[in-house]
């Protein structure tokens, strides 16, 4: 089917020549059609409306020699004519579109109501948006090669399906795109949680084989602490992440979508020619999915723009690739950042685990470093504490250094380590200090006992340390306070009193010695 030509739309220079060719050269409706190409129809009509205003003559009166007086001449009676023709302030108009609730039809029907002949809802919504235009022009980007990566999250998303169960979780698509030569990179997540963005940014700048001078991003929450357009506070592993890469991050304006125009393109045009195109396919797991973009992103990246007469491979390969700083040489290892207080018995929690610090720390708020191995503890900047990251939920990981001395002595006591100290004094009182362990329904009931006879030797010669517990043995008064009762009243220098025989009881379950003869 043959495609339908356009009309011609007529303007004051075509009226103009309507004039002059009917009242300077005589020339007929058809005629005047033929020579300008238009309408009979618009002939006679523009003669019409020349008629009426008394019109009949070339050239035109001076009062109507400037287009705006001929205009208002010729289209007075188009439509319903506007007695008020003053106009609106748009500058109030534009501020009360701001207020919450507040649409332009409700302004006009307000406009209207103080102008009731005033300007009709197309002419004042067109009006409106030519005052925007001007109150608010769009400032085109130039950007320099190696100067940005602009980055964001694509509104459209990918459909995953879970081959166990059926289930269909819709993943996200990163995409990210070079300022210069508008090299693209796409990539999908399961979220748009911080791993997930982080990991993003780093396949980006691996894709692109280099780093740039500044990274623009949208205000995510995982990423940026405060979204202040002047100083704007990222989290610590953003932070982390740009010290690594030794690049700038730049959060854009919120609702401010022309901030980052490029990725705002490319994100259209990834929709458009890679996930549309992906539409009808079924997934099962993440990394498929990524390497069918990956195929199209290559040809897309390999197909020539249409104003450029380059492909963005091409171009960055000639202008952007050797502008790039060279990547780390050893990968971002991704961590989280948290704050915590070192609680009375120095450890601090994170996940539900327990980790030491220096005691003298007891009360402070330290900054605390997550790896999937490692647990670091800094204090002002410096690191003062490093662990193996623990599994276990509710435990204890302690280092001795960090203890008071006085908790260092308790750390490692064991009944062996008891036993082993008090051999050392002699026999007796080994044995008396594993009498004081056993005797009790937890060992560690007794080691304060124990501590409590070591600690004689300082007060008392080993050796008098020693008859006093074989005293004590001897007769059964298996206690520190017996100890240092026959210390202090020197009876382990006297003989130690043979242990009297007791007679058998009488009983009548007793058959006595007699049966064994």
């Amino acid at each position: 089917m043959p495609r339908r030509k356009q009309a011609k739309r007529t303007t004051l220079k075509d009226f103009r020549s309507i004039l002059r060719l009917t009242y300077e050269q005589g020339l007929s409706v058809r005629a005047v059609s033929e020579r300008l190409k238009i309408s009979k129809t618009t002939v006679s009509t523009y003669l019409f409306r020349a008629r009426e205003a008394e019109l009949i003559c070339w050239p035109v009166p001076p009062s109507y020699e400037s287009d705006k007086a001929l205009e208002r001449m010729l289209f007075r009676r188009l439509g319903r004519p506007p007695q008020d023709l003053s106009e609106p302030n748009w500058a109030h108009i534009a501020a009360e579109l701001k207020r919450k609730g507040v649409t332009l039809t409700l302004l006009w029907q307000e406009y209207r109501e103080s102008h009731p002949d005033g300007y009709g809802y197309t002419w004042f919504c067109q009006r409106f948006a030519a005052f925007q235009l001007k109150a608010n022009p769009a400032f085109r980007h130039r950007f320099e090669a190696g100067a940005v990566m602009q980055t964001d999250y694509a509104g459209h998303t990918m459909a995953l399906i879970d081959a166990k169960t059926g289930e269909v979780h819709q993943v996200q698509i990163f995409v990210a795109v070079l300022g210069a030569s508008n090299l693209t990179f796409a990539y999908a997540s399961f979220s748009q949680k911080l791993p997930d963005w982080i990991e993003g940014q780093c396949r980006a700048l691996d894709f692109f084989g280099g780093v740039t001078k500044a990274i623009v991003c949208d205000n995510l929450k995982s990423a940026v602490a405060k979204a202040l357009w002047f100083e704007p506070t990222l989290t610590l592993t953003y932070a982390a992440f740009a010290e690594h890469y030794d690049t700038t991050i730049l959060p854009t304006r919120s609702r401010k979508p022309r901030d980052k125009g490029k990725v705002e393109g490319a994100v259209l045009i990834v929709e458009r020619w890679i996930l549309a195109r992906l539409r009808n396919r079924r997934f099962f797991n993440l990394a498929d999915i990524n390497a069918a973009i990956m195929v199209l992103l290559d040809d897309l990246n390999s197909r020539p723009m249409r104003h450029i007469g380059k492909s963005r491979r091409e171009l960055f390969d000639e202008i952007e690739r050797s502008a790039l700083a060279p990547l780390p040489a050893i990968p971002f290892e991704y961590s989280e950042w948290k704050s915590a207080r070192v609680h009375p018995d120095y450890h601090i929690e994170v996940d539900k685990s327990f980790y030491s610090v220096p005691h003298s720390l007891i009360g402070q708020q330290v900054d605390v470093r997550l790896t999937h191995r490692v647990v670091e503890i800094f204090h002002n900047h410096m690191r003062i504490a490093s662990h193996i990251r623990s599994s276990q939920r509710a435990g204890h990981i302690t280092v001795n250094a960090h203890m008071p001395k006085a908790h260092q002595r308790y750390a490692n006591v064991t009944p062996a380590n008891l036993l082993t100290r008090a051999a050392r004094i002699g026999t007796n009182t080994a044995l008396m200090v594993e009498r004081l362990m056993r005797n009790r329904p937890h060992p560690e009931q007794g080691f304060r006992s124990a501590f409590g006879i070591l600690s004689l030797v300082r007060r008392y010669e080993g050796i008098r340390v020693e008859a006093a517990c074989e005293r004590a043995l001897t007769i059964n008064a298996i206690s520190y306070s017996s100890i240092t009762a026959i210390l202090k009243s020197g009876l382990d220098r006297a003989p130690t009193p043979p242990e009297p025989t007791k007679p058998t009881p009488p009983h009548g379950n007793i058959r006595g010695g007699s049966y064994y003869q």
